[in-house]
């Protein structure tokens, strides 16, 4: 019998010994493996898990760090690792360890659930919550769980179970007084909304990634109508145009990548474009604030800006920037935050062969010739030729909400924010 063969004869006996819970002679069969290979990982690892078994911490780091310089992009000895410091009490050697493991697969589902617990442990309970509910996204339908997870899971589905429902509580008597100021014909859309944001309910028709307003129409591109500032803002293009030119020439390094998600978070269908200057902006206005510095480069843009209908909830809107979309670029398709917002482009620099859909609808940008359109409905754009191609891009309220529906949105998305965020706010009385 050859070395090779030998070695993985034992390496089944091993694995079979363990999995039979013959601890000690799977122990002293692994040890037989690192000797003949000691640069085997999977003796190392089990080696690892072996000395933690038995409590000696210090042997197990040094097998499970061993293992991790041979296979650094195996989250398993990641995780594994941060388990260690867990039972030592390291809390920020174990949080950095799942981190690293969610860095390596950020849909790795153990790893997701350590984190999860580990926020709970810290008495994070809303943020914990939240780790749970993309849990939960990972692990699908019940009947697939894995069975050593079953346990965990179960506690993430009460445990996101339970924050509904007191963030449906929560959110109901926060907007309370500003909810008796709207009509009757449109509080069962405000109460749906609440039972949306809460998560205990999913919206059936646009897809927002926050605030849903229910029963909205889905339209994809408004009637110009509608907004009564357009006009106006068209006969300034000449103006914001060549403000713009004058950023692309003097202040290029400003155009930052649009999608810029952190080690660890899963890009989906932005891992082409996440750091990538392909799809880049010039920010005036970003998630609510104004971007002074920019704004003051662009005086004749601000003032344009000044004659929309600017869409104001916290930390979302208003957004405005000059959009720049490299020659051969593809924003790939994907919905928006809320449709209390909409979104308007006035193009500015437009070769042929550029497209943008909504939903069913493809158009083509043409320069000085402003549209308004809801972005939680599916939309991607393309730019097939060899140009640059930029736009003004901006956020509007949605023309079909009341003003008093405006201020619900507003207190919504401000209620929600605390409540992620805000470990002062008082939970409602039982």
């Amino acid at each position: 019998m050859s070395e090779t063969t030998q070695l993985a004869s034992i390496v089944n006996a091993a694995g079979a010994a363990a999995a039979a819970g013959r601890w000690q002679e799977a122990e002293q069969l692994w040890s037989r493996v690192h000797a003949a290979d000691p640069g085997h990982v999977q003796a190392l690892f089990s080696l690892g898990v072996h000395a933690f078994q038995r409590g000696d911490a210090q042997a197990a780091l040094e097998y499970l760090q061993q293992a991790r310089a041979r296979a650094p992009r195996d989250p398993m000895i990641q995780l594994t690792i941060g388990r260690v410091h867990r039972e030592a009490g390291e809390a920020d050697l174990e949080w950095g360890s799942l981190i690293g493991a969610l860095e390596i697969d950020p849909y790795f589902l153990p790893a997701l659930l350590g984190k999860a617990e580990f926020l709970e442990r810290q008495a994070r309970a809303r943020v914990a919550a939240a780790a749970y509910r993309d849990v939960l996204r990972v692990a699908s339908d019940e009947a697939t769980w894995p069975a050593p997870l079953r346990r965990r899971l179960a506690h993430a589905r009460e445990i996101v179970e339970q924050d509904t429902r007191e963030l449906v509580e929560f959110l109901g008597h926060r907007v309370a007084a500003t909810q008796a100021t709207i009509n009757r014909a449109s509080l069962a859309r405000w109460d749906e909304a609440v039972s949306i944001l809460a998560g205990r309910t999913r919206p059936y028709h646009s897809q927002c990634n926050q605030l849903h307003v229910p029963r909205l129409p889905a339209i994809t591109f408004y009637d110009d109508a509608l907004f009564p500032w357009m006009r106006e803002l068209e006969s300034r293009t000449d103006a914001i145009k060549a403000e713009l030119q004058e950023m692309l020439a003097n202040k290029g390094e400003d155009f930052v990548p649009y999608i810029q998600y952190r080690p660890g978070d899963p890009v989906n269908q932005w891992d082409k474009l996440n750091h990538s200057r392909n799809w880049s902006g010039f920010h005036l206005y970003a998630h609510g604030e104004p971007v002074a510095e920019h704004l003051a480069q662009c005086p004749r843009t601000a003032d344009a800006l000044a004659l929309v209908d600017a869409v104001d909830i916290a930390g979302l809107c208003p957004n405005a920037m000059f959009s720049a979309l490299a020659p051969g670029a593809h924003i790939p398709p994907h919905t928006g935050e809320t449709n209390a917002r909409l979104v308007a482009h006035l193009p500015l620099v437009v070769p042929d062969r550029c497209s943008y859909r909504v939903g069913y609808d493809w158009r083509q940008w043409q320069e000085g010739k402003c549209w308004v359109f809801d972005d939680t409905i599916e939309h991607e754009a393309r730019n097939d030729s060899d140009q640059l191609r930029v736009i003004l891009m901006f956020d509007v309220w949605n023309p079909l909400l009341s003003q008093a529906e405006r201020e619900m949105a507003m207190a919504l998305a401000s209620a929600m924010r605390d409540w992620r965020t805000g470990d002062h706010v008082t939970r409602t009385s039982r």
